[in-house]
């Protein structure tokens, strides 16, 4: 027999002595059976203009109520609890121990707040069931991973069915089950919502157990009592009905649309809309695990995923936005992205280090071919002083589509931002020109992970001396400049962001350990360029060799670390100018 869960959703109309004497009523039904309730709070879960935001008000119970219902029905059968608001999230957390699973509807699964709720409580122990009305196969298999990884519950369980008014055959979901089944390889659950005159009412469940599903969901009301809300899918304890109709459509309810304009609608109307927690200038970055809330609203705009979809894409603010706005697709373009490589010929511990030869190829050109593999990026940049010493670099970019620029000698941060206002850059991939090993792997996650945490400065962790790669925001290099209009040690730009998290969202990424190494590629003495050379002789018949080749290669041959291992980075090791680089790096509250 198929498991059941009764579903008393909000038929008690907020009557505690109603819900009681149901749960009571249906106490008969023990085992393999499970009751579900909706906890919610009207100001978690809607803003005062959405139209049924007095009806939840009418429907909120506390959180002792909750308790002393969660305890009467947890006397003969497992306790399930619909997730739709934070609220919910409080009454599981309160009950833990005696919850059996949770329930998301579709519109919940959008709700990064209700996730990052759910994401720290231990749900090791919990099934969880998430709706899927209006997903096609991607999203399902999009959200099945994003719950799986961020909430790790015992067990998810995908539900098909949604509720209408009135709700069609065609809306049931049984299309779906065995696709749904046969595809994801989960445990399906079927949520039957037919109007409770029908003679369906009964036996569409027992089709979707015919088709599959391994759990039925159905709504109930007292008998013969007095119900407000939900009574139109909900059955009492005496209704009956016949078979014989039900299994001559059953045929035709198999060839259902999976999608079908109602269901759109009903995620339309029923989807929580992510709103803007704070007023957002043009140009700005979003995160979408923090800068919304996420509320039932009467305004339009886009949901979650559709948001994150555009942020993971590298798109930022094209307009200013108030606090509580939703936003539109029209409110975002594309970020502009450029690799600018800082270079100068003034090496004193190894003379013109940058046309040094690395195989065919000076360093500095080794730098920019590596640069533009890399991805995104709308332009590469060899940015070296505006002094006559210097201006030989411009016969070293690799290629015609490098730009060449010449700035300030000193100040590094006014010497970038001369470019990028030029080009209406807005985003900077920070890379110097000793660093020829730069690798495209590691640029792709700094950069993903900079846009999905609406990032201003985004570092590795911990990476190879070499290999680190930074991700600025043009934005925070102005707001630099507003504060150090000579920015005399940008040289060690990174001290700038690093000395000032309260001014800048800094954001610093653990890459994964296959492209984490104690090497030492970063060219400074005679031995980085000889070990560099023996690199590029084992491995220049491969072509185009990545950092994890390079790694493959002194991993296996360890004698080649050794060469230049022994030296020290200057800015890590020496106290006197570290020291200075705090002090005057440090932006001084005023």
């Amino acid at each position: 027999m198929a498991y059941t869960i009764i579903e008393v959703a909000n038929t008690h109309g907020g009557d505690i002595k109603y819900i009681k004497s149901l749960v009571s009523q249906f106490s008969v039904f023990k085992e393999n059976f499970g009751i579900k309730f909706q906890p919610l709070h009207p100001d978690k879960l809607a803003t005062k203009d959405f139209e049924w935001h007095s009806v939840y008000e009418e429907l909120l119970f506390n959180s002792s109520e909750w308790n002393d219902i969660i305890n009467l029905a947890k006397e003969t059968k497992d306790v399930w609890l619909d997730i739709f608001d934070e609220y919910g999230v409080q009454i599981l957390e309160e009950n833990h121990s005696k919850i059996y699973g949770i329930k998301l509807q579709v519109s919940v699964l959008f709700n990064y707040a209700v996730l990052n709720a759910l994401s720290k409580i231990n749900l090791s122990d919990k099934k969880l069931i998430i709706n899927v009305a209006s997903l096609d196969l991607n999203e399902i298999e999009y959200f099945l991973n994003k719950y799986e990884e961020n909430l790790n519950p015992e067990e998810i369980l995908i539900e098909v069915g949604f509720q209408g008014y009135p709700t069609l055959l065609q809306d049931s979901g049984i299309s779906k089950i065995n696709k749904v089944k046969n595809t994801f390889s989960k445990k399906v659950v079927f949520a039957d919502h037919v109007d409770r005159e029908s003679d369906y009412a009964i036996w569409l469940p027992a089709l979707a157990i015919a088709s599959g599903a391994d759990i039925v969901e159905k709504h109930v009301l007292l008998e013969n009592a007095e119900t407000k809300y939900d009574m139109y899918s909900s059955l009492g304890f005496s209704q009956f009905t016949k078979m014989i109709e039900v299994i001559n459509n059953y045929e035709d309810l198999l060839k259902a649309e999976f999608i079908n304009d109602r269901e759109l609608l009903y995620l339309e109307k029923s989807i929580m809309k992510p709103l803007l927690k704070e007023a957002k200038e043009k140009g700005q970055y979003l995160s979408i695990n923090e800068d919304f809330e996420f509320k039932r609203s009467g305004k339009n705009g886009l949901n979650s995923k559709q948001i994150k979809d555009l942020i993971s894409a590298f798109h930022l603010l094209s307009v200013s936005k108030d606090k509580g706005e939703t936003l539109q697709r029209e409110d975002f373009k594309k970020a502009n992205i450029a690799v600018i490589i800082a270079c100068r010929l003034k090496s004193t511990r190894l003379k013109e280090k940058a046309l040094l030869k690395i195989g065919d190829l000076t360093s500095v050109e080794l730098c920019i071919k590596n640069a533009c593999k890399f991805e995104n990026v709308s332009n590469v940049i060899l940015a070296t002083s505006n002094l006559e010493s210097d201006l030989s670099l411009k016969d070293y970019t690799y290629n015609e589509s490098v730009v060449f620029h010449q700035g300030d000698p000193e100040d590094v941060i006014q010497r970038y931002l001369d470019i990028t206002r030029k080009l209406k850059i807005d985003v900077v991939i920070r890379v110097t020109a000793d660093c020829p090993f730069i690798d495209n792997e590691i640029c792709e996650i700094l950069l993903k992970s900079h846009f999905e945490n609406g990032a201003d400065y985004t570092a590795a962790k911990d990476a190879a001396v070499g290999t680190n790669i930074e991700i600025i925001n043009v934005q925070a290099m102005e707001k630099v400049k507003s504060y150090f209009p000579s920015a005399d040690y940008s040289e060690y730009m990174t001290w700038y962001f690093i000395n000032n998290p309260e001014y800048f969202k800094i954001n610093l990424v653990d890459l994964p350990k296959s492209l984490i190494r104690d090497y030492r590629l970063t060219l400074d003495y005679d031995e980085d360029i000889i070990l560099f050379n023996k690199i590029h002789d084992n491995l220049s018949s491969t072509g185009n060799y990545t950092i994890k080749d390079i790694f493959n290669l002194l991993d296996s041959n360890p004698e080649l670390p050794e060469i230049n291992g022994h030296i020290k980075l200057k800015y890590k090791t020496d106290q006197s100018l570290i020291d200075t680089l705090n002090a005057n790096t440090k932006i001084k509250s005023s």
